[in-house]
């Protein structure tokens, strides 16, 4: 009886919940917010009820696009006046506000209807790790990441560098030359022959 009583009070509270955004993409990454905001994992959830939870998502400077989106993506925004249409690119929009790719992302990720407003106001971003102490101290669960977290490539020791399978090796007598901007083009040329 105790238990029933403890699910279902969990089941109608507002949970925190925390998302780190490290090199995870923001629109998967809204996909999955959105439905925390909404209450989708609830097993009450109904469109038009309001039982979703708090989001407090942080390393949102930290975002990872695929291939060329930070450049062709672009965010558009109209002020309602003639000739009030601009576009941003992802890279700039995210440069100026680290926060708002997430927030633009979670936005356009909600039906379109009167309490998209009331669900954004319960997403907290944070472009760093750092969050106040009031925030951090409600937060009862992690959302797990949409991706995982590629490692780096320093981040390798020489024995796992060492053990990665090669195709092939190279001949001692073979040498890589090096070709960079510093030199004159003569040079690259002469190689080149």
């Amino acid at each position: 009886m105790a238990h029933n009583r403890v699910v279902q009070w969990s089941t109608m509270s507002r949970i925190w919940w925390l998302y780190d955004a490290k090199y995870q993409c923001p629109f998967r990454s809204a996909r999955i917010i959105a439905g925390y905001l909404q209450g989708q994992h609830k097993p009450i959830y109904h469109a038009l009820s309001d039982v979703g939870d708090h989001v407090v998502v942080i390393n949102s400077r930290h975002i990872a696009m695929r291939e060329e989106l930070w450049r062709t993506f672009t965010f558009s925004y109209h002020t309602g006046y003639a000739k009030g249409f601009s576009r941003t690119p992802a890279w700039r929009l995210h440069s100026m506000e680290p926060t708002m790719m997430i927030e633009k992302a979670v936005y356009s990720n909600m039906p379109g209807f009167l309490l998209r407003r009331k669900y954004m106001r319960r997403l907290h971003i944070y472009p760093d790790e750092e969050v106040p102490p009031e925030i951090i101290g409600n937060v009862c669960d992690q959302i797990q990441q949409v991706q995982k977290v590629p490692k780096r490539l320093d981040e390798y020791t020489a024995e796992e560098i060492q053990a990665f399978p090669k195709l092939f090796d190279w001949s001692e007598e073979y040498v890589i030359e090096n070709i960079s901007a510093d030199k004159p083009k003569d040079t690259v040329k002469a190689a080149k022959k």
